[in-house]
C-alpha cells in the first residue's frame, strides 16, 4: 500500500513542472525513505535526480518499495488541476497498474481524484559520482530563471563564471552581447525559499 500526503502542494507542482521540460517519462522510486526519481533528457544531455524525503510529507506510508512508470506530461497535466492550495495525495495498491491523485481543497470542501494508468519503463539507474567542486552558488531560482531569460533573447548558450566578486552570465548573438553580474551577497542564505 502507498499513501502519501502533501500538504503544500504546489512544491510537487512546480518539482514536475520543471522536469517536464526535460524527461519525457521516468520511474518514480517510493520506499520508506521516500520519493525517488533519476532520467536522462532525451539526447542524454542533462541528468534529473529527485528526492522528496518522506519526512517532508504529512503522511508517509510505503509499505513495500514501488518503481512506477509514469510520462512526465501526465502526470503535469494532472497536477494542473490541482489549486495551488489544495492538498495532493497519491495513492497505490501494491499490485495496482494505477496511480490515484486526489485533490483536497484546504477548506476540505472540494475533493477530486483522477487514476493514472502507469507505464513499465526500463531504465538503468546511472551512478552519480562524488564531486568536489571550485565553487558553490546559492541563488534564487527565478532570479535565476529571470536572469536566463533576459539572455536567451541575445544568444542562445549562456557562459556562468565565479570570481570572488560573484557571478557573471554572459552570452553573445546576432545582434550583440550580454553580461549580467551578481555580486556576492552574505545576507543571501537568510530566507532563500524561491
Amino acid at each position: 500500500m502507498l499513501e502519501l500526503r502533501l500538504v503544500q502542494g504546489r512544491l510537487l507542482k512546480m518539482v514536475v513542472e520543471a522536469m517536464k521540460e526535460l524527461v519525457t517519462d521516468a520511474n518514480f522510486d517510493f520506499s520508506s525513505s521516500g520519493v525517488s526519481l533519476q532520467a536522462m533528457d532525451s539526447s542524454h544531455v542533462a541528468l534529473v535526480a529527485l528526492l522528496l524525503r518522506s519526512e517532508g510529507f504529512d503522511h508517509f506510508r510505503c509499505d513495500r518499495n514501488h518503481s512506477m512508470g509514469m510520462n512526465i506530461n501526465n502526470v503535469s497535466k494532472l497536477l494542473r488541476c490541482a489549486a495551488n492550495d489544495d492538498i495532493i495525495i497519491l495513492n497505490a495498491d501494491d499490485d495496482s497498474d494505477t496511480i490515484t491523485f486526489i485533490f483536497e481543497s484546504p477548506k476540505q470542501d472540494k475533493l477530486a481524484d483522477f487514476a493514472m494508468k502507469l507505464m513499465d519503463i526500463q531504465n538503468d539507474h546511472l551512478g552519480i559520482p562524488e564531486a568536489e567542486y571550485q565553487a558553490i552558488v546559492k541563488m534564487r531560482s527565478l532570479e535565476f530563471a529571470r536572469i536566463c531569460k533576459d539572455l536567451s533573447s541575445i544568444g542562445d548558450t549562456v557562459v556562468i563564471s565565479v570570481t570572488k566578486e560573484g557571478i557573471k552570465f554572459s552570452t553573445r548573438g546576432g545582434i550583440g552581447s550580454a553580461n549580467i553580474v551578481c555580486r556576492q551577497n552574505t545576507t543571501v542564505d537568510k530566507g532563500l525559499s524561491g
